[in-house]
C-alpha cells in the first residue's frame, strides 16, 4: 500500500464503472511533484477499478447503494480525511505542478474556500489550448484573479452569473470553511454550479489560478455530453440563471450560454 503524505491534501478520485482513462489521470497524480494523499472511491466495484487500486498501491474505498452523481461526490468528500480535498475525476489529467500551485495559494491565504483553476481541453487525442469553451471561461474569471478582493460576494458571483466558468474537477476544497457533505442540491447536472453560488454568499475567498495545471477530457461518453442531448443541462442552467438575473434578462443570456455546448460538438 502506498504510504500517505503529509500534505494535509488528498485527491480523492471517482471511479465509475471501467473507464479507459481511469490509469492516466492515477498517473498523473501520481506525479505530482509534491506527492498528495491518494484514494479511489466507487459505487461500481468492479475488476478493473480494484486492479488500478491495487497496481498502484491505491486505498479503495466503496459506497454501497445505486450510482449517482451527488452522491458519490460527498463520499468521495467526506472520506477525505485531510483539510484540501480535490474531487478527482477519472476522465482528465492534472498536471504535476498542481498539489504545489495549491499549497503555496493555501498558505498565502487562510480564508481560502476553494482553490481552481485553468485547463486544457482534450479532445480525442489533441490537446486543445485554445477551445472556445476554456477560453469563455478564462475570460469569465479575470475579476475572480484579483484574489485580493476575491474575498467579496460580488466578485465570487462575477465568475459564476454569466454560466459556470468553475471546472469542478479542478477545484479543491477547504474542509474547515465549506463544511460537511457540501453538496445538497436537487439539481443533477448543475449541482456544482449551485454550491459554488451558496459558498459565493458566504464568508471565504475563491483562489484561482490562471496559469493551467490540468486537462479536461472532453468524450462521447462524457455525463455531460448526455445531460446536453436530453436537454436537462439546459433546463438546469435556466434555473441557476434565475439566481443572478431577472427572467428577462436570463433568457437573454441564455441564448449565448448555450453555444459553450460547442466543446461536444
Amino acid at each position: 500500500m502506498r504510504k500517505n503524505y503529509n500534505t494535509n491534501h488528498t485527491f480523492a478520485v471517482c471511479a465509475y464503472r471501467e473507464s479507459p482513462y481511469l490509469e492516466e489521470c492515477l498517473r498523473s497524480l501520481l506525479a505530482q511533484r509534491i506527492p498528495s494523499n491518494i484514494i479511489v472511491c466507487t459505487s461500481t466495484p468492479n475488476a478493473h477499478i480494484q486492479g488500478l487500486a491495487g497496481k498502484y498501491g491505491l486505498p479503495l474505498y466503496v459506497r454501497e447503494g445505486g450510482s449517482d452523481i451527488q452522491t458519490d461526490w460527498n463520499f468521495a468528500y467526506d472520506t477525505a480525511n485531510t483539510q484540501f480535498v480535490t474531487i478527482a475525476h477519472q476522465d482528465d489529467v492534472y498536471g504535476r505542478d498542481y498539489t504545489r500551485v495549491l499549497l503555496e495559494k493555501a498558505g498565502q491565504y487562510a480564508d481560502m474556500s476553494i482553490f481552481f483553476c485553468s485547463y486544457v481541453t482534450i479532445k480525442g487525442t489533441d490537446r486543445a489550448p485554445r477551445e472556445r469553451s476554456s477560453l469563455v471561461k478564462r475570460l469569465l474569471c479575470l475579476p475572480v484573479s484579483l484574489t485580493g478582493l476575491a474575498d467579496r460576494s460580488w466578485l465570487k458571483k462575477s465568475c459564476l452569473c454569466l454560466g459556470n466558468a468553475i471546472s469542478c474537477p479542478m477545484t479543491t476544497y477547504n474542509k474547515n470553511i465549506v463544511g460537511p457533505t457540501p453538496f445538497r442540491s436537487r439539481l443533477k447536472y448543475a449541482l456544482d454550479w449551485e454550491m459554488y453560488w451558496k459558498l459565493s454568499c458566504r464568508p471565504g475567498r475563491f483562489v484561482y489560478e490562471r496559469k493551467p495545471q490540468g486537462f479536461f477530457r472532453v468524450h462521447a461518453e462524457a455525463t455531460s455530453k448526455k445531460f446536453i442531448m436530453n436537454h436537462k443541462k439546459e433546463r438546469e442552467d435556466w434555473e441557476m440563471f434565475r439566481h443572478f438575473w431577472p427572467d428577462w434578462l436570463a433568457r437573454v443570456i441564455m441564448k449565448a450560454y448555450r453555444k459553450s455546448c460547442s466543446a461536444y460538438d
